[in-house]
């Protein structure tokens, strides 16, 4: 759909955290007028239309599951997320998050007093999973190939914005810093001889992640985590948040570490 110049300058100004639900809630409401181009008129029937009390807690489903654009095509994609974007939507709606918040917030619920998960196919992270409740980010760590020769040939070493990757002359071989790694899997693309190959690969996850008056980025966990094991840490971290949120408290607010949970 369309949108009119003045609608995209209205749009920049909606906090970039609701940004992409907004957009697509007014190109839905606007097609349902009949129209084909988004302008600001109709960006002010929406906000009037969703912003009451009444129409905020009908959009409110408890939870929001946001995932990057890699699947749209995205060359920095380390491993896809929507697989599991579609599996976390369906712990979500088995735990009933909505009928919890309902019982236990005061005054009527805000999108704020959702639970969000936040995916991202690569350390990029243009998500932001890192202020998210849970944040998911895509990874392959990579491993020295020894009985592949190596080329020597730098393509790695150029390619590598952290310097994670040095060649040693004398055993004439890559040397990985696991310590500024991030597991983006482009040296591994980029080698011509396969003296870098795939260790491993699944997902990093942080946990507690908020913005806010008292901002905070989420803990990250140790590891590299499969499909179902993340869909485990979910689950704990839910079982934690209705046993000891109240009167609406974020999941952040109520986390201090992961030992809390039982999380590595």
């Amino acid at each position: 759909m369309k949108w009119s110049q003045e609608a995209e300058k209205a749009l920049e100004k909606i906090p970039f955290f609701v940004r992409k639900k907004v957009r697509k809630k007014a190109e839905e409401f606007t097609a349902s007028k009949g129209k084909a181009c988004v302008d600001v008129s109709d960006l002010g029937e929406l906000k009037k239309k969703f912003l009451s009390r009444e129409g905020m807690e009908k959009q409110i489903k408890g939870y929001e599951v946001v995932s990057c654009f890699g699947d749209s095509g995205c060359p920095n994609s380390a491993v896809s997320c929507a697989c599991l974007s579609e599996d976390i939507r369906a712990v979500f709606e088995k735990e009933d998050i909505l009928s919890f918040l309902k019982e236990n917030v005061k005054g009527g619920l805000k999108f704020h007093h959702e639970f969000r998960v936040v995916l991202s196919d690569c350390p990029n992270a243009c998500s932001r999973p890192q202020i998210a409740d849970i944040g998911i980010i895509g990874a392959v760590r990579p491993r020295v190939v020894h009985h592949a020769p190596c080329t020597m040939c730098r393509a790695c070493t150029a390619l590598c914005a952290e310097n994670a990757i040095v060649l040693d002359s004398d055993e004439e071989r890559p040397v990985i810093n696991r310590d500024k790694c991030l597991m983006c899997s482009k040296c591994i693309e980029v080698c011509p001889s396969a003296s870098l190959d795939v260790d491993e690969s699944g997902f990093r996850v942080l946990v507690g992640g908020r913005l806010g008056r008292h901002p905070r980025l989420g803990m990250e966990l140790d590891g590299i985590f499969s499909h179902d094991q993340v869909l485990e840490i979910i689950k704990k971290c839910l079982k934690f948040y209705k046993t000891n949120s109240k009167d609406g408290q974020r999941f952040s607010h109520i986390l201090s570490s992961a030992d809390q949970i039982g999380l590595p």
